[in-house]
């Protein structure tokens, strides 16, 4: 499971490298197509209002920036669908909140 907001982060990540030259158009398209063929397999979450409303609360940890919110909201509404739902991060404010909240959180 995994919100839009990662499908658009990703991207934005590949076109940031062929702007700057980090990676060949044929790396960035080999990256994008393994990202399509992975997505395909994944829950996507839409970033609708009862998302973004949860993301406007404070959480646990704060502060928190604005993209991370919304993961996070993301990440609350989908444990609705998904109890046991996992949240993967190396974010220490983000790992914190998150264990608050009753996440497992991994890397461990």
């Amino acid at each position: 499971m995994a919100s839009d907001l990662t499908l658009v982060e990703c991207d934005r990540v590949l076109i940031r490298a062929r702007a700057l030259d980090e990676l060949s158009e044929s790396q960035a398209q080999h990256c994008r197509s393994r990202l399509v063929e992975a997505s395909n397999h994944w829950y996507i979450l839409k970033l609708g209002a009862e998302i973004v409303e949860r993301a406007r609360l404070p959480f646990p940890h704060e502060p928190i920036r604005t993209l991370d919110a919304l993961h996070m909201a993301s990440a609350l509404i989908g444990r609705t669908a998904i109890p046991d739902l996992a949240l993967l991060t190396l974010d220490e404010r983000i790992r914190l909140s998150a264990k608050e909240l009753g996440f497992k959180v991994l890397p461990k």
